[in-house]
């Protein structure tokens, strides 16, 4: 079997050797391990493989705490020890920042880091039968597979849902539509645990009377989607407990539905907030937007500090529940909202938000180009100010590159600070803060 020398990490947690000038990308491999390996893709350029024996360990190298890694494809970074994780995500920003977008920061900040296991409180968990392995299997996918990984337990998931998971089998496994169930998404609040069954038939009344039970025996809340998310209703318990987070530091409480958009960390994001607002300095009286607002993660603390925010939202769902976090904490004269998709955002649309002296911006894995792009040019007196601040938070190390090229190249911005969220540890996803002044 080849042997090869791991010289790096990808940005798939993938070690990386070099065989005659090919990259050989090696699943399992890490940075200064000398390996042995089977390639399974091979291409011109490149070959994918799999590690077959670990020749000369890593000092990072640790025993992986879920006996499923490996064959799990939720997580790509269990064996390397949690310090080198975020080291290596660090790296993945700096490296982005640099071959792609040819910018650096002026200072890179401290790491976010939160709890290592039983962190995640949003999932989206498979569901299939599978007879010849005991039934019905419920859990992530297997890496680079449709096929659903037998998972009795999960390391990362919070542990009342980790419990879950083989209940849940003899539950689905029980009711008519076992096979028409495809899909449970995962919403853990402060004081509830919600379970979403994506069900392709109507349930029978044994069936109602099976999900009652098990909610009331485990202490979770059962929703329905029968069909998109739009058609997600509560089912049982009809009310109490509610499903919401809460933000101590700013006196708030956010209710969201089983199927928003929420951080899935709920330790690192509300770090995440308190560093994305001491680099924002929201003042009284200030006029700062929060676009890609979602249901007002940022906006709500924001106003807290007695500025003036208007959200900015792609989703009219998400804006009326941000509209209703508003006024629950008594924060509707601060806040205004609109809807409007920032992908195709003009400097027309910008001007009309009222000559904002901050923006925080939160985009999805697409980046913000064309938020950017609407920004005033460096020498350009337009027809509303820019922003003497921006504060970035990024899940994509690309397309924040890429963003802030146009804005330290084009725009006239200091890149003033950039560091690294670990808001998914054991994978390979990197999220991100920047700061921009001008």
């Amino acid at each position: 079997m080849p042997v090869g020398f791991i010289e790096a990490l990808d940005q798939e947690a993938r070690g990386i050797a070099r065989q005659e000038g090919k990259a050989i990308f090696i699943e399992g491999a890490l940075p200064g391990e000398t390996v042995e390996y089977a390639s399974y893709r091979k291409k011109p350029n490149y070959e994918q493989a799999h590690l077959l024996r670990v020749l000369q360990p890593a000092a990072a190298r640790v025993a992986p705490a879920c006996p499923h890694f490996g064959v799990c494809g939720g997580c790509a970074m269990q064996h390397l020890e949690i310090s080198a994780q975020v080291a290596v995500k660090q790296r993945v920003l700096e490296d982005n920042l640099l071959h792609i977008g040819h910018v650096r920061p002026e200072q890179i900040l401290p790491p976010i880091r939160g709890e290592t296991w039983g962190y995640r409180r949003k999932a989206r968990l498979g569901v299939r039968k599978v007879p010849r392995k005991g039934g019905i299997l419920i859990g992530f996918h297997e890496k680079r597979s449709s096929y659903i990984a037998d998972m009795q337990s999960c390391a990362v998931l919070h542990p009342k849902v980790s419990a879950l998971l083989l209940p849940l089998r003899e539950l689905v496994g029980a009711l008519s539509i076992a096979e028409r169930l495809p899909q449970i998404e995962v919403a853990v609040g402060d004081a509830c645990v919600a379970l979403s069954l994506r069900i392709l038939e109507p349930l029978t009344a044994e069936d109602e009377t099976r999900l009652r039970a098990f909610a009331d025996q485990h202490g979770i809340v059962f929703y329905l989607q029968p069909k998109g998310p739009d058609t997600v209703y509560r089912f049982h318990p009809a009310a109490e407990p509610a499903l919401d987070y809460r933000l101590p530091e700013f006196d708030l409480v956010m209710p969201f539905g089983p199927t928003d958009f929420t951080q899935v960390n709920h330790g690192v994001n509300r770090m995440m907030i308190r560093r994305a607002l001491e680099w924002l300095d929201p003042r009284p009286g200030e006029r700062i937007a929060d676009l890609f607002c979602g249901l007002g993660n940022f906006t709500l603390p924001i106003a807290r500090r007695g500025a003036s925010v208007v959200g900015v939202e792609g989703s009219a769902a998400l804006v009326e529940r941000a509209l209703a976090c508003a006024r629950l904490n008594g924060l509707a004269g601060w806040t205004r909202f609109a809807v409007a998709n920032l992908f195709e955002c003009t400097p027309e649309f910008l001007a009309a938000l009222g000559g904002q002296e901050k923006i925080l911006i939160d985009p999805p894995r697409e980046g913000a180009l064309e938020v950017i792009k609407s920004l005033p040019e460096a020498d350009e007196t337009g027809a509303f100010p820019a922003p003497r601040r921006i504060v970035y938070v990024s899940c994509n190390p690309a397309t924040l590159a890429r963003d802030a090229a146009v804005l330290a190249h084009q725009k006239g911005y200091r890149f003033t600070a950039a560091g690294v969220l670990n808001m998914f540890p054991h994978t390979a996803h990197v999220e991100s803060i920047a700061v921009f002044e001008r």
